[in-house]
């Protein structure tokens, strides 16, 4: 019996270890609770800019954590606008979302800045890039200043400033939970921290 029991311990040690390996405070913050954008699932938002290395750096392991995650996840991006040339930046992301054109324009552009050193100065600059990629120009510079993609620039800041986001690439977890790479030990154990905090959150749903 007591072999049994020790068995049966050893079969256990590697979820107890994992419920216990990430603590508030620690290996993420909780934040003040905010709206999400879909009811029906659990939100994760990653907050990002286009200049920030990390940023770019983690982007391949983001991309296949979306591709991965389960269907009761709702995954969201918010570029931060600090400055006006993130802001220009910000711009160029949202209204290529307004245009559903991401797919084509999202990563180019990490690789524009980071790899080619491409200096975006006006959204003329980002026209002629994205012209490139199969983006219609003049319905690009529309969607640039168009009131949408000020909605969302403001809503993003907002998002920004209640979360606490004081560096990037952050992520938030259901409205309630911040994770930084600082925080979990690395870009890698973010997303593990993610998924830890989307279980959780999808267990005291149920």
């Amino acid at each position: 019996m007591k072999k049994f029991g020790l068995m049966l311990v050893a079969l256990l040690l590697p979820f107890m270890v994992q419920a216990e390996e990430y603590k508030e405070g620690v290996h993420y913050k909780q934040v003040a609770p905010g709206l999400t954008s879909n009811k029906g699932k659990i939100e994760v938002i990653e907050m990002f800019g286009y200049p920030c290395p990390h940023c770019n750096s983690f982007e391949p392991l983001i991309k296949h954590w979306d591709k991965n995650k389960s269907e009761d996840v709702n995954f969201v991006r918010v570029p931060a606008a600090w400055n006006p040339s993130w802001e220009q930046m910000a711009r160029a992301y949202y209204a290529s979302e307004v245009l559903n054109t991401l797919d084509k324009t999202h990563e180019p552009t990490f690789h524009a800045v980071h790899v080619e050193r491409r200096r975006f100065r006006s959204v003329d600059d980002f026209a002629d890039f994205y012209s490139n990629l199969g983006v219609e120009p003049k319905k690009f510079k529309s969607a640039f200043k168009s009131f949408a993609v000020n909605t969302k620039l403001r809503q993003g800041d907002q998002k920004l400033t209640k979360y606490q986001i004081q560096g990037v690439p952050a992520m938030v977890v259901n409205g309630k939970y911040q994770v930084t790479a600082a925080m979990a030990g690395g870009h890698k154990q973010m997303l593990e921290v993610v998924d830890y905090l989307v279980e959780k959150e999808r267990n005291s749903a149920n």
